[in-house]
């Protein structure tokens, strides 16, 4: 599969494909390609695997646009929405690894349900702390 065309729409990019498909991916997992301007959007090359931005050092697969999660969901899309939040640092306070973190945040890994829960209950845990402070 190779894109032909790619084009922008809110928070998405999206590719039409050698075989008339029009696939997508959500921006947040491309944090330099979501906050780049539309100058430097334009500003890209295309080779037999993929989309270069090599001003923003960023890169696209054209086999990405065939993962099975386009959009991230659960964990992955509250710490890709909120980079202020430390995955790390949530996941030391729970014993889990940074690597894990990372994996759990790219969609490589799932967490199970229970583990996901543990995530969220931290993360509102670390608000609550954030408000007493501020109050």
């Amino acid at each position: 599969m190779k894109i032909n065309k790619i084009w922008f729409d809110s928070d998405r990019i999206y590719g039409l494909t050698d075989d008339g498909r029009t696939l997508f991916q959500s921006l947040l997992y491309y944090r330099r390609l979501r906050a780049a301007t539309e100058a430097e959007r334009l500003d890209y090359e295309m080779d037999d695997e993929g989309i270069h931005w090599y001003q923003l050092d960023e890169d696209v697969s054209f086999e990405s646009f065939e993962y099975d999660d386009p959009e991230p969901v659960g964990i992955s899309r509250i710490f890709l929405s909120h980079p202020e939040l430390n995955a790390s640092a949530v996941g030391r306070r729970l014993g889990i690894s940074q690597s894990l973190m990372a994996q759990y945040i790219n969609g490589t890994k799932k967490p199970s349900k229970e583990r996901e829960q543990l995530i969220k209950n931290e993360i509102a845990s670390i608000g609550r702390e954030l408000q007493q402070v501020c109050v």
